[in-house]
């Protein structure tokens, strides 16, 4: 066993998997929400961008998913530090493969909730630039997932993870067509 696997199995306690999650809650919840609706408008009158011409339909729609993603992200963070005795940090990874809750519906919901909450605060702000860090965020993220964590999950779990990525979306989930844990 290499000794990135041993590290990855080691247990940790719920106040040390809810704490290390705290910590790094403000950065996406505080630090990179204030800067796509806060200093977005800001960066767009400094390099003279065109606002997105979105009215209140930005507002209307950006609130609820902004909602919508915030409260996505954050079940999908309080799946994998209860049920999957980890947090969703690389430094203390999941114990569990989860394949329930949001994971039910893609393997990625708690980017894809951050990614929609981000959104959401761009088009309610009306900021290009915000949009422009959400897209370089999203960017991001993604590369993460499918160049470093797939590889690490499959190494960890196994068979019964490369089964749950054959049958479960990346990242968009497909309600219409059920879910691989549905009963008939």
């Amino acid at each position: 066993m290499s000794r990135y696997l041993a590290w990855t199995r080691s247990a940790h306690s719920e106040a040390t998997r809810v704490g290390l999650t705290l910590l790094a809650g403000p950065a996406f919840l505080g630090l990179l929400p204030i800067l796509i609706a806060g200093m977005g408008p800001r960066l767009d009158r400094r390099l003279k961008l065109p606002r997105p011409r979105t009215g209140s339909v930005g507002r209307l729609v950006g609130g609820p998913l902004a909602v919508a993603g915030f409260s996505l992200g954050i079940w999908s963070v309080v799946v994998q530090v209860d049920r999957g005795r980890g947090t969703p940090l690389p430094v203390m990874p999941t114990q569990e493969l989860l394949t329930d809750g949001p994971f039910r519906y893609c393997r990625n919901p708690m980017t894809l909730g951050t990614v929609l909450a981000y959104l959401g605060l761009a088009l309610a702000a009306r900021t290009t630039a915000g949009l422009a860090i959400v897209l370089s965020v999203a960017t991001s993220l993604l590369v993460y997932l499918k160049r470093l964590e797939e590889g690490e999950l499959a190494e960890r779990f196994g068979e019964p993870y490369l089964a749950y990525r054959r049958e479960t979306p990346f990242i968009v989930p497909r309600p219409w067509r059920g879910s691989h844990r549905d009963e008939a």
